[in-house]
């Protein structure tokens, strides 16, 4: 599986990725929303996004908003995590999400959780 990563906290961002590629997963790490447009840009063949949403520079809200909107990335699964209010930004995402969960969360479930997206 193709993963774009897309975290600020570099404890949360070092876990994720190290159990993603202990399942050979292809991992690719951008710390905010504009990191990951340019990932996208130089590749939109990810075939699921994990992204933070209080980040700096560009949040995953926005982040979702140009993801959606483009033909080559609109397909790709979206799951969004929060330490914020959940029903809030699920609001604000129009539900846009595949799926938005709350932090703290079991890194393993968010995992299984990817991998059931893709599936």
């Amino acid at each position: 599986m193709k993963v774009l990563l897309v975290e600020d906290d570099t404890v949360h961002l070092m876990i994720l990725k190290r159990i993603f590629e202990k399942s050979n997963d292809e991992v690719v790490v951008a710390r905010n929303g504009k990191e990951a447009l340019i990932q996208l840009e130089f590749d939109p063949t990810f075939q699921i996004i994990l992204t933070d949403i209080m980040m700096p520079e560009m949040d995953g809200i926005e982040l979702l908003k140009h993801v959606r909107e483009s033909e080559e990335t609109k397909q790709i699964p979206i799951i969004g995590f929060t330490a914020g209010d959940v029903n809030y930004y699920r609001e604000k995402s129009a539900g846009q999400f595949s799926c938005l969960v709350p932090k703290p969360i079991d890194f393993f479930d968010l995992y299984q959780l990817a991998k059931s997206q893709v599936a």
